[in-house]
């Protein structure tokens, strides 16, 4: 479930990672960020490789280039998610938003934000993927891409029973849709204050 290799005839139940990490650049570019971070996941993973085409695309569909000096290697952990931002944050020209693979990596964005002496969303806004159950509780609440993980789950539990039974399943690959849920971690980015 949701980690796909290359052979194709292994059932496997996803979520469109592609069109999740594109909706996350769409959100972001609609507040106004021009200058977006992303911080992969381990890149041994389909979810990952997708993720990252996702946000490259979605760069290019609106017009922006994909400066790969906003792109950071990640591992879906926090501390992962916590080096990777400070990275991002110590660049000559900062990102205004972080886009992380999956909120627990958004966490630890989250920290090096504060870190940093920054604020989120006012000065860095932060979303993530995954949708997991802290991402609300979280302060401030954690904008980010909803799997339908549930469903996803339901829908392997099928598929295993209809091969344990002998049945040959009617599709191979089943993969579900994925939404943005704004919360409050994503905002416009700061305006620069004209000085006299």
């Amino acid at each position: 479930m949701d980690h796909r290799g290359e052979a194709r005839d292994v059932p496997a139940v996803t979520a469109d990672n592609y069109s999740g990490a594109r909706e996350a650049v769409d959100h972001l570019v609609s507040l106004g960020h021009r200058r977006i971070g992303f911080i992969t996941g381990r890149m041994d993973t389909h979810a990952s490789l997708e993720r990252l085409r996702g946000y490259r695309e979605g760069l290019l569909v609106h017009g922006l280039g994909v400066d790969e000096t906003l792109v950071c290697g990640g591992d879906f952990l926090q501390p992962g998610g916590f080096q990777a931002a400070r990275a991002l944050l110590e660049l000559p020209v900062a990102p205004t938003a972080i886009f992380a693979s999956n909120d627990v990596m958004a966490f630890g964005a989250m920290e090096a934000v504060k870190d940093a002496g920054l604020r989120v969303p006012v000065d860095v806004s932060v979303i993530g993927f995954d949708d997991i159950p802290m991402a609300s509780q979280v302060h401030p609440s954690l904008t980010t891409v909803r799997q339908p993980l549930y469903e996803m789950g339901a829908a392997a539990a099928n598929l295993l029973i209809t091969l344990l039974a002998g049945i040959a399943p009617s599709v191979n690959r089943l993969e579900l849709g994925t939404q943005v849920v704004v919360r409050r971690s994503t905002a416009p980015p700061r305006q620069p204050v004209d000085l006299p």
